[in-house]
């Protein structure tokens, strides 16, 4: 089955909802917990999909045309 490519506008969509959620005076410490935590795995895809995006611009300055890694 093909990984499923992650979109970047779609992570800091699920990110402020994320924080709304935190926000919140009543959530439980263990809800802020987990929320926390799938916080963080959003940064690091995020990142992740940056980085590729950066490597990928680098290249086509250096080369002069679209090359995929």
């Amino acid at each position: 089955m093909a990984k499923k490519e992650f979109n970047v506008d779609q992570g800091f969509e699920q990110l402020d909802q994320i924080l709304g959620k935190l926000e919140n005076d009543d959530i439980k410490l263990s809800d802020a917990v987990k929320l926390y935590s799938e916080g963080v795995g959003v940064i690091k895809k995020c990142k992740d999909s940056l980085d590729q995006v950066e490597k990928e611009l680098i290249i086509l300055d250096e080369d002069g045309e679209s090359n995929e890694l």
